[in-house]
């Protein structure tokens, strides 16, 4: 099982490389860096705070474990 600690760090990661994109894409889509970035944070907060609790969740289920 992974530690809270882990699960943090690994959602955090994933929530930078989701802002990343998400910025690419909302200046590709609108044309304006500071619209594509608002929507890119909007994206990685919620992202953020829902992967951490999907990976708390699926971390307390023993289901499919060796």
């Amino acid at each position: 099982m992974d530690s809270a600690l882990r699960s943090f760090v690994k959602s955090v990661l994933w929530a930078a490389i989701g802002f990343v994109v998400m910025t690419i894409v909302g200046f590709v889509a609108t044309g304006s860096l500071s619209v594509g970035g608002a929507m890119a944070a909007v994206n990685t907060v919620v992202g953020l705070a829902t992967y951490l609790l999907y990976e708390r969740v699926w971390a307390r289920i023993s289901w499919g474990r060796i």
